[in-house]
């Protein structure tokens, strides 16, 4: 064949589908609607049917890309919210290229440790090769029993693309389970268990970043198909986030509206991880990206941070306050008792701090509520918002010693600590000055004396000081400074950190 008028009752269909295979594997029809329109003369004859759905999966293969695997009886909801079906051909059409509807959602996954574990099998490929084995098959065969679709990029990041926030928590927690030999989601028909040589790969642990639901984020799928768009760089940020929260273990980080759909979705047809009440939503506040703020939750799925619930109250109390910018009072009373409730509630543990604090050699559960309600005390009633914003800082060296400690709370504490220091600072400067202009009546007799007498004899010092450091006959002071460089060696190597350590 030459032409496509060519065909007729004696021409087979093989030679139908060479010619016509020409012009796909060529690249001069990319999408089904084109073949049907450069087909047309042939669709009268019934023959040419099957050889038309031939070729459309073979245009499928070369051009959908993240999407080339799908069909309507594997990936029933993904199929209705990607492809344009064929009215004449229902199992096939064509692949949407701007999609901006409410039914799509896109969960970031990276694998901690998975640099490390390539240092280690540099002498032993065969492990390298049974990791990629697991995650472009094993975790490609638990997508598409979740009704959605995972691809590989870069090494140790898995995207993931599902048409309900159900099935994108559904097929998270499934990864989980596979790559950290759990058993959260425990469903027979979505087979999470390793097998064969994958039994002998290491634990591994998972950051997720879930976004998706709503038309105000629309992707774009680009010629090749693979994702473009604000959507696919939210769900990398909010993975990204859940690493930061959680270096060393699993955690999945959702956009709000993940969560609200995953429960709209279950009011009238509940999952199993909903019916066994699987995961619990934190709220984490927002975090922002680019100039937008992303509300977010923490998907909560281990027993053991079950507790984080009993919180909850507080931290929205906290939320609400910063968003409302109530730095008077509000703000420093709210992280009182969230500090103090988090105490409370987790497992109890014991601190010993560098230094004493307010006379506690060493600080546990119950001591820290204490140093909550003494900080409470200094910042309300006597005023000394010193005393009030170091105990801050030490809250903040205290809980760095506490492994378990919620790193979420930690990042709000070192926020608001570094806003009250600011203030701090002026306040200081201003307190002097009211110290200054009022000495005579706050230092009664000897005190306003000794009140000269000290200042005065500071201003000596520090110039006195000064020009010591000055001074020539203060020998070897390079020397000393290049022999403190040699000491402190080992603490003086710098690198510019990017990414997750």
């Amino acid at each position: 064949m030459n032409n496509i008028t060519e065909f007729t009752d004696a021409t087979s269909e093989h030679e139908l589908f060479a010619f016509l295979y020409e012009k796909v594997i060529t690249k001069e029809i990319t999408v089904f609607s084109k073949l049907k329109e450069f087909a047309a003369p042939v669709l009268r004859n019934p023959r040419s049917h099957p050889v038309l759905l031939k070729l459309f999966n073979l245009i499928k293969k070369l051009n959908w890309g993240f999407f080339d695997s799908i069909t309507p009886e594997t990936h029933k909801r993904l199929w209705r919210e990607l492809v344009i079906p064929d009215k004449q051909f229902p199992d096939a059409g064509d692949l949407k290229t701007t999609l901006q509807i409410s039914n799509l959602y896109i969960a970031m996954l990276d694998i901690h440790g998975y640099t490390q574990f390539c240092m280690d099998s540099r002498k032993n490929l065969s492990m390298m090769h049974t990791l990629d084995w697991s995650i472009n098959h094993e975790i490609g065969n638990i997508s598409a029993k979740c009704q959605a679709v995972s691809q590989r990029e870069r090494g140790d990041e898995i995207v993931v693309i599902a048409a309900s926030a159900t099935d994108a928590l559904m097929v998270t927690l499934c990864i989980i389970d596979y790559f950290g030999k759990t058993n959260i989601v425990d469903d027979p028909q979505i087979p999470a268990k390793r097998n064969g040589p994958a039994e002998s790969l290491p634990v591994f642990k998972i950051s997720a970043g879930i976004t998706g639901g709503n038309t105000q984020s629309p992707l774009i799928i680009t010629e090749k198909g693979s994702l473009s768009g604000f959507l696919l760089n939210s769900g990398a940020r909010l993975q990204t986030r859940a690493n930061e929260l959680s270096p060393k273990e699993s955690r999945i980080m959702v956009a709000k509206q993940v969560y609200m759909n995953y429960i709209k979705e279950n009011e009238k047809e509940k999952c199993s991880i909903f019916r066994d009440n699987k995961i619990y939503f934190l709220d984490t506040g927002q975090i922002e990206f680019k100039g937008v703020q992303i509300p977010t939750c923490e998907a909560v799925y281990k027993e053991t941070d079950k507790y984080k619930e009993k919180f909850s109250e507080e931290l929205t109390k906290l939320f609400g306050s910063i968003q409302n910018n109530l730095w008077e009072q509000r703000i420093f009373i709210d992280l009182m008792e969230l500090l103090a409730r988090s105490a409370q509630v987790m497992p109890k543990f014991t601190v010993i701090p560098a230094k004493p604090v307010h006379g506690m050699q060493t600080v546990t559960s119950d001591s820290f509520i204490q140093l909550c309600r003494i900080a409470l005390k200094a910042y309300n009633t006597d005023e000394d918002y010193n005393t009030a914003v170091e105990i801050l800082r030490t809250f903040i060296s205290l809980i760095e010693q506490i492994p378990q400690y919620e790193r979420l709370i930690l990042d709000y504490l070192k926020g608001v600590t570094e806003k009250y220091e600011m203030l701090l600072s002026s306040y200081n400067e201003t307190i002097e000055k009211e110290i200054e202009a009022r000495a005579q009546v706050i230092f009664q007799g000897n005190y306003y004396k000794a009140w000269t007498a000290a200042k005065n004899a500071v201003n000596v010092y520090e110039k006195l000081k000064a020009m010591g450091r000055k001074s020539p006959e203060v020998p070897k002071k390079k020397a000393l400074w290049f022999n403190l460089i040699k000491q402190y060696a080992d603490q003086m190597d710098f690198v510019l950190h990017s990414g997750k350590k």
